[in-house]
């Protein structure tokens, strides 16, 4: 697998032509990886980038102007596809994905993905993510993009993982909702209060199930160490969702800014009602950006 190297003199980063996915974030002046390790046993991706979709869809089909495709895959298909690598340099790699024969089968439009990954000029422990899509057909292109990292936890066994905080800055108090166990899909119908104590929460068991944040107007997201200090920061501003994410084996939390989110338990609308769901015009862009900080 190709992979591409940016490097300043405190981290070193790998993100991998396959799927242009961040691979590896390692930190030098503390000598460990901040990334999860894709261990197959436990969950086999890193970083993936979700596009054209985020999370699934009620019954592997959705529906444009009435007419129905087939999306079988959680999070679409981008995250398994082969990028092409179109500028390199020292501190920044960008990777194009377009659409192929067999993708146009699944998603119609003639879409066009620039991934950047950028290491920060002057914070040389900031990572930049920057997407473009583009939509070089005619049409108006409806589309989800999402991150969804794994960052490690410096623990020996995983319920360790309550030692460590999760850091809303500036906030008291969130609500979230979940998924349906039984499918995968968006529960509505219950509402969670998270109670914050000066922005922190302890790492919970509920993690285990996806935390979705809706238009909650959530600027930063972060794992905090035992002690309350800076572990890894999230800038997920740009974003109306967060979802957050973890497994009861593995010692990783994902922290994971949405533009677009699994259906509704029972959605059956076309694809423009999805909640969040992005729109371009025909030969237009949209850009949005997160950063990650590795404290």
């Amino acid at each position: 697998m190709a992979m591409r190297v940016l490097e300043n003199e405190l981290l070193k980063v790998m993100i991998a032509d396959s799927g242009a996915e961040l691979s590896s974030v390692y930190d030098k002046e503390k000598q460990t990886e901040r990334l999860w390790d894709a261990n197959p046993e436990v969950w086999n991706r890193h970083a993936p980038i979700l596009f054209p979709f985020v999370g699934k869809v009620i019954g592997g089909v959705y529906r444009i102007n009435g007419q129905e495709y087939e999306m079988k895959t959680q999070h679409g298909f981008a995250r398994d596809m082969e990028f092409e690598c179109v500028e390199a340099a020292e501190t920044s790699v960008t990777h194009r994905l377009l659409p192929t024969e067999k993708t146009k089968q699944l998603y119609p439009f003639e879409y066009e993905l620039l991934v950047t990954h950028k290491l920060d000029a002057e914070n040389p422990r900031l990572l930049h993510v920057n997407w473009e899509v583009k939509n070089n057909g005619s049409d108006v292109m409806y589309y989800s993009i999402g991150g969804h990292p794994a960052f490690t936890v410096p623990v020996k066994e995983s319920k360790e993982r309550e030692n460590y905080y999760l850091e809303f800055p500036g906030r008291e108090e969130l609500t979230y909702i979940s998924v349906n166990p039984a499918n995968g899909f968006v529960d509505t119908e219950k509402e969670y209060s998270l109670k914050l104590e000066n922005g922190f929460v302890k790492f919970f068991a509920g993690l285990y199930d996806t935390l979705i944040f809706d238009f909650q107007n959530i600027q930063k997201v972060r794992i905090a160490n035992p002690d309350q200090t800076p572990y890894v920061t999230v800038d997920c501003s740009e974003f109306p969702l967060l979802g957050i994410w973890a497994k009861e084996t593995g010692n990783f939390i994902c922290l994971e800014p949405w533009a677009g989110r699994a259906d509704n338990d029972g959605f059956t609308g076309n694809i423009d009602e999805k909640v969040a769901e992005q729109k371009v015009e025909a030969g237009c862009s949209a850009k949005i950006s997160h950063t990650i900080e590795f404290h």
